[in-house]
């Protein structure tokens, strides 16, 4: 039985700027019959690609998390990929979510906290980071694979130093990746967190290093290892109802990865108890009951309820994120 409040501390927002807020998407190639997928999943018609996404998307969010016993989700913003010197790298990349969007959307939503996301290379990366903390920031999220982000770069110690000084925590994707285009794939290493972890920044390992595809590297013995050597480390469970990323649910279950999990769905990323059930997490009673329920965050909290999270994982959020600014 869970004791604490219930925090998804991984879901995405998206958008087209169609409501003049900033943000874009551009789907090609394999990218566009994932992106049908992703709002089918979420009840979303297709036609919201070339209306206000924004909007009709943030309004499916807000009712799922209404209707579920998830108390708050973290909503993430998404940085531009860009090169050491902090400009952006002209086409490339399939999202883009500003800042303000989702501290604005905070402000509107009380069930919303705002996940910010910052590329320390940016020239007015301290100053923007300061004016996240002052919006009410909850984490800081980032993908060090697909953003061009060399986590453990000296030139980053400032901007680590100050998040560890505000309690803000950093959500960094760790292990393959399927959704979003890859610029160096060396960065999914968990070894690049180590200077922030260093700098006593709060670190969530998104995924715990696990691989998306067959042939990608498998860094969860890895991972495991930075959990014995830094308490400020943390992974989540967040985009594991995958047919590859599902294998890996044996090694979460246990220590260490049990005392430090932190729950996150990864929405829009699709939830389904089949991966679970085809790997043996799931027994067929569950996989039926489990299947009929409508909306995806309640899935994805019942599925891993029933695989076997522990109840603290489910609230632990509340201990890492930055809920009130420093």
């Amino acid at each position: 039985m869970v004791t604490g409040s219930i925090v998804d501390c991984h879901l995405h927002m998206v958008g087209n700027g169609k409501n003049g807020s900033g943000c874009w998407i551009k789907l090609n190639g394999r990218f566009r019959p994932q992106a049908a997928v992703l709002l089918y999943s979420l009840g979303i018609p297709q036609s919201a690609l070339q209306g206000n996404l924004e909007e009709i998307y943030i309004e499916h969010i807000v009712s799922y998390v209404r209707e579920s016993q998830i108390k708050k989700v973290v909503l993430l913003a998404h940085e531009l990929t860009r090169d050491d010197l902090g400009s952006p790298i002209p086409n490339f990349g399939t999202l883009y979510v500003p800042n303000q969007v989702v501290l604005t959307l905070a402000q509107k939503y009380p069930e919303i906290l705002p996940g910010v996301s910052i590329h320390p290379a940016r020239p007015d990366a301290i100053e923007e980071l300061e004016r996240c903390l002052d919006g009410g920031a909850a984490l800081m999220k980032c993908l060090p694979n697909c953003q061009n982000i060399n986590l453990s770069d000296s030139r980053y110690s400032r901007f680590w130093e100050r998040m560890a000084k505000a309690g803000l925590p950093l959500l960094a994707h760790t292990g393959g990746e399927l959704s979003l285009p890859v610029y160096q794939k060396e960065y999914c290493s968990p070894k690049y967190l180590e200077l922030p972890l260093q700098c006593g920044v709060k670190v969530i390992g998104a995924h715990c290093g696990t691989k998306s595809l067959f042939f990608d590297t498998d860094y969860v013995l890895l991972f495991a290892e930075m959990l014995a050597k830094y308490p400020n480390l943390y992974g989540d469970n967040s985009g594991m109802m995958t047919p590859v990323r599902c294998q890996h649910m044996s090694k979460l279950l246990k220590s260490p990865f049990e005392e430090r999990m932190v729950y996150g769905s990864d929405m829009p990323i699709p939830i389904s108890p089949l991966w679970p059930f085809l790997w043996g997490f799931l027994s067929r009673k569950d996989f039926k009951r489990l299947r009929k329920i409508k909306n995806p965050l309640t899935r994805d909290l019942e599925i891993k309820k029933a695989m076997g999270f522990s109840a603290e994982s489910f609230s632990r959020g509340e201990q890492v994120l930055r809920l009130q600014p420093a």
